[in-house]
């Protein structure tokens, strides 16, 4: 059996900056800071030098990052279904602050948006995005298809059932109310919208992603 490679974390912003030699003691570090700033490298001689720079300098720019190049395009021309809206979840932290939203698929443009929610999952976020979804194109009697890029949520949708593991609590009773209402929803109304998932490692992000990643 392999060793793992050992890796150092650098935290540049956070609830203590530093370096970290486990991703645990980093994942204390920044869980629950919004707008932290971390990085893991290979060595300790690269985390060294790493936290005496700026962050900025150690990342790749989203617009290189988030570059769609013409053999992509070309498949998301011929395969996405542009007729459709898609949905998406962002959370800082796991359990931590969650957002959803949705938006039209070819222009982007945003159709709905909640939260940020003090305290919840990703998961949770894309189960909430994806029935938030399916709820308004029934309630405009549209036949768009949605696209999620989260197999789980797609999964709770079928059973009508959000499986979180999430204790419930007063911290995020406010998520949970629309859990509730979600699978009630799901429980009281026919869904006959088609529900397709998103091909992220050919197509890229979702449109509905927040660029967090």
């Amino acid at each position: 059996m392999s060793k793992k490679k050992k890796k150092f974390y650098v935290v540049w912003k956070g609830h203590k900056e530093g370096i970290y030699k486990s991703w645990a003691d980093c994942k204390v570090a920044i869980q629950g800071y919004q707008g932290a700033q971390f990085k893991s490298f290979a060595t300790q001689a690269e985390a060294k030098k790493a936290f005496n720079g700026a962050y900025a300098d150690f990342i790749t720019p989203k617009r290189d990052k988030n570059k769609t190049s013409a053999q992509q395009q070309q498949k998301i021309t011929e395969e996405v279904n542009f007729y459709s809206i898609a949905v998406d979840a962002a959370s800082s932290g796991n359990p931590g602050k969650v957002e959803y939203r949705g938006v039209d698929t070819q222009t982007k443009e945003q159709l709905f948006h909640q939260g940020p929610f003090t305290q919840g999952t990703n998961n949770i976020g894309e189960f909430l995005a994806l029935v938030h979804g399916l709820a308004l194109l029934k309630n405009k009697n549209s036949d768009r298809v949605i696209y999620s890029d989260s197999k789980i949520a797609m999964s709770w949708v079928r059973k009508k059932n959000c499986n979180t593991k999430l204790p419930r609590s007063k911290k995020n009773e406010d998520i949970f109310k629309l859990v509730d209402r979600a699978e009630a929803w799901l429980n009281t109304n026919r869904v006959s919208t088609k529900i397709l998932k998103w091909n992220t490692k050919e197509w890229g992000e979702i449109p509905a992603d927040f660029g967090r990643k």
